[in-house]
């Protein structure tokens, strides 16, 4: 972790896809690049490529979680939009 004006900030984190409560996926991401526009999307979009059969035997469409795993899971908090 960095730290900036003693605020933590994780310096990995992963992009997790989902299909329905299945966990199909989750790459590394570069912290200092999700602000980088795009860098998360191309790695969504090469996932939905290679997951295309399995999405289209899906009714819903694919979720995307980004997650810091070095949280500790007892302090994991869910959000919604």
């Amino acid at each position: 972790m960095y730290s900036i004006y003693s605020i933590q900030y994780p310096t990995s984190m992963k992009l997790m896809m989902y299909l329905g409560n299945d966990l199909i996926e989750a790459i590394p991401i570069n912290v200092q690049d999700l602000r980088v526009p795009g860098y998360l999307g191309k790695f969504k979009r090469n996932l939905k490529l290679k997951y295309r059969e399995l999405i289209m035997q899906t009714p819903e469409p694919p979720e995307f979680l980004v997650i810091n795993p070095d949280m500790p899971q007892g302090n994991a908090q869910a959000f919604q939009n």
